[in-house]
């Protein structure tokens, strides 16, 4: 359970590393674009977890290999605007996130699912035709 030092730290890291990524580290991403979906904090706000969603974008793996050779370069923008509220620059560290694939995934697997109805169970119309 974070606190709500750590969550607001979150949310500020958050904001900025969009704000970043929009616009400093812009040609990463060529006509693509990122967003960054959620910052965790360690508990010691030393260890900044993001996780980044893309759009437009074909091959994720090669921009998260750009995202992290670039890594000290981001760190340090995010520095050069948070430097004057905190003690300690934390360390980022980026991961894929994937949950709106996943999300459709199975949201496609729901659709073509086709379930029979039961042995037991007769429609109501019918049931009424029976009797």
């Amino acid at each position: 359970m974070e606190t709500k030092r750590q969550q607001k730290f979150g949310r500020q890291i958050q904001k900025d590393l969009s704000d970043i990524f929009q616009k400093e580290f812009k040609m990463l991403f060529g006509n693509g674009m990122v967003t960054v979906t959620e910052v965790k904090i360690s508990p010691d706000l030393s260890v900044a977890r993001c996780y980044l969603s893309f759009l437009l974008i074909d091959d994720r793996e090669a921009v998260m290999d750009q995202i992290e050779f670039q890594n000290k370069a981001i760190r340090n923008a995010l520095a050069n605007r948070i430097r004057k509220q905190v003690r300690i620059i934390p360390n980022l560290v980026f991961f894929l996130d994937d949950t709106a694939a996943y999300a459709a995934k199975i949201e496609a697997l729901f659709e073509g699912l086709v379930i029979p109805p039961a042995e037991g169970d007769v429609p109501n119309r019918v049931a009424d035709e029976i009797d």
